[in-house]
């Protein structure tokens, strides 16, 4: 193995999320409430199988253990069950997750297992079918949750739900969520709205904190589980009468990059080192060979050098990331 991913924050990087696309079909109000609309540069296409393989290959030789799959959304795909194949074939990994809208799901979760997927994260803003429409733009509640019921149908001991927070939205359904996994093993993951370039004043109207959730989950006997080396931002709380667990993502929390492991690459190819950083990085003419490792990952390594030791969101700056599918949120 080369050396392991380090910044010179002593920061080691165990985790990729690899975008395969930033086209997705829902219109969230908080990512793309006007629906996605094509860049239009040139040469934009996305990654192609033999690049995702040798990116992936170059991270797993670098210590990297867990890939996620992401989009836009990546189920858009044709190829992403050849997708995930190629993901868990590679020597080194370990989990092989992906973030979905979860509309595709009952028709391909059991293709999508087969092929190597270890993990699931669906995203379901509201267990109101009338909100839930109100915040995605699309009338499919029922699709997601039918998703949600097969992905346990198929195999997989537990699914993550991924839930942005937004006051005046949804944020009073706390109740409603947690009766639902009471008995049901998922992770409800509520994620703090987050300030992007084209979301202003979304976010001015309807940021809520996770604090009070936190506050108010551990008044009422959730305790804090512990991280792994390559889990995700999420403070993980478990509770002995529930089944669920619940995970908040508060990217405004003081310290909340201290424990960043994971590193990003667009769909086009370019490494991003933060969610929030202002630029990307060129990878992809590092990706027409196999005999280009060593120069991709001594590439990789060099930009490691100047991460920043945080995100700069606490200033209103949220770097060049337009919306969260632009880079794979």
């Amino acid at each position: 193995m080369a050396q392991q991913f380090e910044d010179r924050f002593h920061r080691k990087f165990y985790y990729l999320r690899l975008s395969v696309t930033d086209v997705c079909n829902f219109k969230c109000t908080y990512c793309l409430p006007d629906g996605y609309k094509p860049s239009g540069k040139k040469n934009s296409s996305f990654l192609n199988l033999p690049e995702i393989k040798r990116v992936v290959r170059a991270f797993a030789d670098c210590g990297t253990s867990k890939v996620r799959i992401t989009g836009g959304e990546p189920s858009l795909r044709k190829d992403f069950t050849d997708i995930i194949h190629t993901v868990a074939q590679t020597d080194g990994i370990k989990k092989v997750a992906t973030t979905t809208n979860g509309y595709r799901m009952e028709k391909q979760v059991a293709d999508w297992k087969e092929a190597g997927l270890t993990h699931i994260n669906v995203s379901v803003d509201s267990l109101d079918p009338r909100m839930f429409y109100q915040i995605t733009g699309e009338n499919k509640f029922s699709q997601v949750m039918a998703g949600i019921d097969r992905a346990f149908e198929v195999g997989y001991e537990q699914v993550k739900v991924n839930v942005v927070l937004m006051k005046d939205l949804n944020h009073s359904e706390l109740p409603a969520f947690l009766n639902w996994i009471k008995d049901r093993p998922i992770q409800l993951r509520f994620i703090e709205l987050m300030q992007t370039g084209e979301m202003d004043d979304l976010f001015h109207r309807h940021h809520v904190s996770g604090v009070a959730i936190r506050n108010q989950l551990i008044a009422n006997g959730w305790l804090l589980k512990v991280r792994a080396a390559n889990d995700g931002p999420a403070q993980v709380f478990v509770h002995p009468d529930y089944k669920g667990e619940i995970g908040l993502i508060m990217p405004y929390e003081k310290d909340f990059c201290e424990s960043c492991n994971r590193l990003r690459v667009s769909a086009t190819g370019k490494l991003h080192l933060c969610l929030f950083g202002d630029h990307g990085v060129e990878l992809r003419d590092l990706l027409e060979d196999d005999t280009q490792e060593a120069a991709l990952i001594a590439r990789i390594q060099d930009q490691l050098q100047t991460k920043s030791v945080s995100h700069f969101l606490h200033d209103g700056n949220s770097g060049m990331t337009p919306h969260l599918a632009s880079i794979g949120g």
